[in-house]
């Protein structure tokens, strides 16, 4: 008879709440498409912050795992997996990719069952769908391909696949969290010259700065139209990219527009919150899309703009993250909250 294995993980029990420290889960026997993790760090992103305060409507799956992007040794995999091999390191992505579609994963805890969807990355351990995986690139750092789950693929992949202006035409980048400055490096990287980045954090401001961003604006301290009719000199922003997830933001990236632009946004405000945009200027031309992870393709994609974002040798891990341990992870998530950092990472 097999020894029973576990695994320790920070599970959102009640909304509202810090996460729950257990350090003793029953780790399942693996099904069809499943593979097991050993976890070496995993990110943080603002979507967890919103599950975790319930902005994202009512949940139906608590108490359960939490986190989607990761980096790790594969320890175990059903005998249907093909894509990868014991001990080959891979990224944990929500992004989907080649591979099969398991079943979602629960756990058991004290005879209760926790919920794990697809992939979750805040334990040591995690059992994860084979198309939630992608193996990781030999010259790729752990603390860069922990971001390829997905701060990287979301706002590289706004900049590579979705975004396409001529030399004198206009980008504004708005909400410099983890994707935005992703965003920021990849428009730098593909030698955009009229860049424009718009926070309400002067911190966040003073990064794209350093970055080489001439054009900066603070909505709390200047009108985002007014400012934007300045440096463009009446001709407005042909693409603006809102990686915020705020309504008014949204709301200004597309009112920043010219009459072809086009608005892009991948992070959505908290629900039931509306946008409102004159329709009027949808008839004139303008255009408004969401991106879901930048239109990636991981196991073809991650190499590309591994490969992209190298060419202005730039160290991106250690610009954008701030380590913690896994005990810390709540401490973690309140700096977050608080904008002490940019983006937190958890090595176990």
């Amino acid at each position: 008879m097999n020894k029973k294995k576990y695994l320790k993980a920070a599970i959102l029990e009640n909304i509202g709440s810090p996460l729950k420290i257990i350090k003793k889960i029953e780790i399942p026997e693996l099904k069809y498409g499943q593979v097991l993790v050993k976890l070496k760090y995993a990110g943080i992103c603002y979507s967890q912050i919103m599950e975790i305060n319930g902005k994202r409507g009512k949940d139906n799956y608590l108490p359960h795992m939490l986190g989607h992007e990761g980096v790790g040794k594969v320890i175990k995999k059903h005998k249907t997996v093909k894509k990868i091999k014991i001990n080959d390191w891979v990224i944990l992505t929500w992004i989907q990719s080649k591979g099969l579609n398991a079943d979602p994963i629960y756990y058991k805890w004290n005879n209760r069952i926790i919920n794990a969807g697809k992939v979750t990355t805040f334990s040591n351990y995690s059992i994860v769908s084979e198309n939630r995986i992608v193996k990781k690139p030999k010259l790729m750092s752990f603390k860069d391909a922990v971001l390829y789950g997905c701060a990287i693929p979301t706002g590289a992949g706004m900049i590579f696949k979705e975004t396409n202006i001529r030399k004198k035409e206009y980008l504004s980048i708005s909400g410099l969290g983890g994707i935005g400055l992703i965003s920021v490096i990849s428009a730098i990287a593909n030698n955009y010259n009229n860049i424009i980045v718009i926070d309400i954090d002067d911190k966040k401001i003073k990064i794209a700065r350093k970055l080489g961003i001439k054009n900066t604006i603070n909505p709390l301290k200047e009108k985002v139209v007014d400012k934007i009719k300045k440096i463009t000199k009446n001709k407005m922003v042909k693409i603006s990219l809102d990686c915020s997830g705020k309504v008014e933001s949204i709301e200004n990236s597309f009112n920043i527009l010219s009459t072809k632009g086009k608005c892009l946004f991948c992070s959505h405000p908290e629900h039931n919150k509306k946008i409102k945009i004159d329709p009027f200027e949808l008839i004139k031309g303008k255009k408004i899309e969401g991106s879901w992870g930048g239109g990636i393709k991981p196991d073809l994609d991650f190499k590309k703009i591994n490969k992209l974002l190298n060419k202005i040798k730039f160290n991106i891990s250690n610009f954008l993250t701030t380590e913690y341990k896994f005990d810390e992870i709540n401490k973690a998530i309140s700096d977050f909250q608080k904008r002490k950092i940019i983006r937190p990472i958890i090595k176990f």
